[in-house]
């Protein structure tokens, strides 16, 4: 592929657009001047990336949300579709976002673009019908997970296992002390991160238990340091709000521009800064849990969903549980329920207290779970931008 050949890309949340921005800057690295546009955020932006659309846009949380915001929707998805089949990429690449990618990868490779998806949808929990929609949609998968190749592979569709780009940029050591004064938090201090999710609804949902279950700890422990990492304005907004309901001690809301000034630390999410700073964490299930296991750290998982969504998920899915017994990243990837695990009904403000205060008080475990995070962090060790883009170059050429 030739750097006079085009790119396509579509991602649809942060998440997607951190993993886009690397794969975009080993795109450039093998094809200087390469052009890359479609749908993406301030990550792929800051690579030389064309958007469209604003990536927010996409991003939506499940079937209802996605029903009140359809016409938007459809209409960011036929413009960028239309932009698309009239001038055809060398190849396209949907991160993540599935329900849109996966339908504008279709409509793209019946028109002759090759296509390939980064990140695959998770059949292995969820709706594992999906797989024959991913089968006529995708040219190629590019996974982040070693045993994701298996399921593919039976399925008879292309993939490769291209690592996790996190575990590549969150070191193997972190620094704690080095977080905490760019915190400006005490050194000495007991520091609870608190994560309560980047999505509108999950801050409704998380917020109040979470809090209330701070509240709690700050009684056991009256020093304790509490840090709520916030993705952007408005979801501080509606955090502090339920704050003024069940109001914490010794807790603050941090965003990416109170690390302003300090070179690299101010360029990566401010919530990895509040991890590496904390004792423990007490995070909403998402990428977030991944995060905290590659910086090491003890944590609770924890989310609930509204009883409508749980309906509309089982009537979609056919299915009243995930097929696996876990739903935390890190206890999937190990197999273990090395992290408790608190949803739904049992999400109670007390168990999640007493859950998170043994995260926060045993040095035995946290210890044991430093040794196993280590190890799974080895594991996703691969160098995923020079994999992606080779892949992503092979497809393009034909020679995968």
């Amino acid at each position: 592929m030739t750097a006079a050949r085009a790119i396509g890309m579509v991602a649809g949340e942060p998440s997607g657009d951190l993993l886009a921005g690397r794969v975009i800057a080993g795109l450039h690295q093998r094809f200087p001047g390469i052009a890359i546009s479609g749908i993406g955020g301030p990550r792929m932006i800051e690579q030389g990336f064309e958007s469209w659309h604003d990536m927010h846009a996409l991003t939506v949380f499940g079937f209802v949300d996605a029903l009140k915001r359809l016409p938007s929707l459809l209409s960011i998805y036929r413009d960028t579709r239309r932009r698309l089949l009239n001038e055809p990429p060398a190849v396209f690449v949907g991160i993540d976002a599935p329900d849109f990618n996966l339908r504008l990868e279709r409509a793209l490779r019946q028109a002759g673009t090759p296509t390939v998806h980064f990140v695959g949808p998770s059949i292995w929990a969820w709706r594992y019908e999906r797989i024959h929609k991913i089968r006529e949609s995708v040219s190629h998968m590019l996974v982040l997970f070693p045993f994701e190749e298996d399921i593919y592979r039976k399925e008879n569709i292309p993939v490769t296992y291209v690592g996790h780009p996190l575990a590549q940029t969150i070191p193997m050591k972190p620094d704690r002390a080095g977080a905490r004064a760019r915190l400006n938090v005490d050194a000495s201090a007991r520091v609870l991160a608190i994560l309560p999710g980047s999505r509108s609804s999950e801050i409704r949902l998380m917020g109040p238990r979470f809090l209330q279950a701070a509240q709690g700890l700050v009684r056991r422990d009256p020093g304790l340091q509490c840090i709520v990492p916030m993705v952007n304005a408005p979801r501080r907004a509606e955090f502090e709000v339920l704050l003024a309901q069940y109001p914490v001690p010794n807790l603050r809301c941090v965003m990416a521009q109170d690390l302003a000034g300090q070179g690299a630390a101010a360029a990566q999410p401010v919530a990895w800064s509040v991890m590496e700073a904390a004792d423990a964490v007490l995070v909403a299930s998402g990428t977030a849990t991944l995060e905290t296991a590659l910086y090491k750290r003890p944590m609770v998982i924890s989310y609930v969903l509204s009883p409508w969504m749980r309906r509309i998920m089982a009537w979609k899915s056919k299915q009243e549980r995930p097929y696996l017994p876990w739903v935390g990243l890190p206890n999937i990837l190990l197999r273990d329920f090395v992290v408790p695990e608190l949803l739904q009904d049992d999400a109670t403000p007390q168990a999640l207290e007493e859950a998170t205060w043994s995260a926060l008080t045993d040095d035995a475990r946290a210890a044991n779970l430093e040794a196993k995070f280590a190890a799974l962090h080895q594991d996703l060790l691969r160098d995923t931008p020079a994999l992606a883009a080779e892949a992503i170059a092979a497809v393009a050429d034909g020679r995968i």
